[in-house]
Formats: C-alpha cells, sequence, structure tokens
C-alpha cells in the first residue's frame, strides 16, 4: 500500500498546483486534486511557495487546519465515493450533497466523521472501521 511521507505529500500538492497554473497536462490524480485546490484559494500562496509548506508545522496548539490533510482528505472521499467504498458511502454523499447544495460542503461535513474514526482507530491501535465511519456518515442525511 503506498503510504507517502508528509514531504512527498506536500511536494505533489505544491507539484500539481505549478503545473495547473502553469496550463500543463495533469494525470487524474492531480486533475481531481486541482479541482479541489481551486475550491480552497486559502491555500493558493503556501502551495506556490513549496519550501514554505515543507517547513510549515500545523498543530492543534496552533489552532490552524493542515491545508495538505485538508486536501488529502477530499481526496481520499472522493476515491471512496468513486469506488463506493464503505458500501454505501456514495449514495450517503449524494444525499448529502443534495441536502448542503454542494459537494464541497457535504464533504467538510463527511472529513468530520472521517477524522472521528481515523483518532478511534489510532486510540485504539485498530484499524479504522468502515461500519463505524458509514454509521457515523449515514447520521449527516
Amino acid at each position: 500500500m503506498f503510504n507517502p511521507t508528509r514531504e512527498e505529500v506536500r511536494r505533489f500538492f505544491c507539484g500539481t498546483w505549478k503545473k495547473k497554473i502553469e496550463g500543463h497536462i495533469l494525470d487524474p490524480m492531480e486533475t481531481l486534486a486541482s479541482d479541489w485546490m481551486e475550491q480552497h484559494p486559502e491555500y493558493h500562496n503556501l502551495l506556490l511557495d513549496p519550501e514554505d509548506a515543507l517547513a510549515q508545522d500545523y498543530t492543534p496548539e496552533r489552532g490552524e487546519t493542515n491545508p495538505f490533510l485538508h486536501l488529502s482528505m477530499h481526496l481520499s472521499i472522493s476515491e471512496q465515493i468513486s469506488i463506493n467504498q464503505p458500501p454505501g458511502i456514495k449514495e450517503v454523499a449524494e444525499k448529502l450533497s443534495k441536502k448542503m447544495g454542494s459537494e464541497h460542503e457535504a464533504q467538510h461535513l463527511m472529513m468530520e466523521c472521517l477524522g472521528q474514526v481515523m483518532w478511534e482507530a489510532q486510540r485504539e491501535d485498530k484499524p479504522l472501521n468502515p461500519e463505524n465511519y458509514l454509521e457515523a456518515l449515514q447520521k449527516l442525511v
């Protein structure tokens, strides 16, 4: 399984953004990532400065959202929806997008659920529980 380092993730997003704004051809993952980056203009300046991006630490104490984690979660949720894994997530996402009037806002709510089950899995030193994740998502619609 692919397990990129923090630096690799940050370089991927910064490199993709650079390719996007310079008009280069993007592969499918870069296209999806750049679509989410476009919807987050608050990250654009950071994405233009890879060295600053690599140097930043985003801790709860600073009260800042980690833009790379945020964008990675958008990619993860988009992939989950595209393959309907866990089974039922695609239907939940469609209903939630309709309810919220925005796929973007729906994904932000879904991120809360994903973050919670990820935190629980880490705390309990167990794999992520897809049933708990889907159950939390279903409560949103």
